[in-house]
């Protein structure tokens, strides 16, 4: 697809690639990265050999046992970022990162209301399903999915992308947090990559609809929205590639499409530079 396929060169220009070299048996001085740094990327890194505690603008990101890390950048995130490594002996090896911006996709809309008052049933709901969706990403999940290649958990148009915004009468609207995909009701979803269900709702929420939440590791974790119907349930483990559900148009719709989501803690992320452009024969 080849709105996609200009995304990601975009996405791709500056993006540090890893060292040839083994890190289970060369000596590491200085850190490694694979990954687009640039707002909404998402960037796998490798730490100085017998680092012990490893920080991103200040807070502390999980290692593997072999050194391997992840992190992210958020749509709005400045131009730099700082990730320091602390060995046993308290020196630190620390770098300064550039984060590349991005020319977001701006719609104005200088004669129409931002949005209208929130009906009496939708303050009813609203509180205790953002609860559920807080408590889902408060979830440290096991799963090694966040190494993986990450697939289109669907194929065919790309109907919204990510970080897209309206502004009305001067005023922003939120931004787009995903990657829409219009596809007929029905349409099976697959799993980007390992992963364990984190949420997967009982009822349709007002905004998702049949919401599907997926964790893969490290933070990082999939949202699917507007689902005709879910073929898992929280706590499950999924694999790459493995049925999830089926598109629909439950919550706000206008249309029968998947949103897929992606966070990396609390950074919101461009699925389309982790999984790839579409292939011609998929779109």
């Amino acid at each position: 697809m080849r709105m996609a396929a200009a995304v990601l060169a975009i996405g791709l220009t500056g993006t540090a690639q890893a060292q040839p070299a083994h890190p289970a048996v060369q000596a590491r001085a200085d850190f490694s990265f694979d990954g687009p740094m640039i707002q909404g990327g998402t960037v796998l890194g490798t730490a100085p050999s017998r680092a012990v505690r490893l920080t991103f603008n200040g807070s502390d990101v999980p290692m593997a046992p072999d050194g391997r890390f992840l992190i992210a950048f958020d749509r709005d995130a400045g131009p730099t970022a700082e990730i320091v490594a602390t060995r046993p002996d308290g020196s630190i090896v620390r770098r300064t990162l550039q984060v590349q911006p991005r020319a977001w996709r701006i719609e104005r809309l200088n004669t129409l209301p931002r949005v209208s008052q929130p009906s009496a049933e939708f303050a009813r709901r609203r509180p205790a399903e953002l609860a559920q969706i807080a408590a889902a990403r408060a979830v440290n999940a096991a799963s090694q999915g966040w190494r993986q290649r990450f697939i289109w958990p669907a194929t065919g148009r790309i109907s919204g992308l990510f970080g897209a915004q309206r502004i009305y009468k001067g005023e922003p609207g939120a931004y787009h947090g995903g990657v829409d995909v219009a596809r007929p009701t029905g349409t099976p979803v697959l799993a980007p990559a390992d992963g364990v269900v984190i949420l997967a709702a009982a009822s349709p929420f007002t905004l998702e609809g049949r919401l599907l939440m997926i964790d893969h590791g490290m933070g990082l974790n999939s949202a699917f929205l507007h689902l005709s119907r879910i073929d898992v349930q929280a706590g499950d483990i999924v694999r790459q590639g493995q049925p999830i559900g089926a598109i629909g148009m439950t919550g706000r719709a206008t249309g029968p499409h998947l949103h897929w989501g992606m966070r990396w803690r609390d950074a919101k992320i461009d699925p389309l530079l982790l999984a790839g452009p579409m292939t011609p024969a998929a779109s």
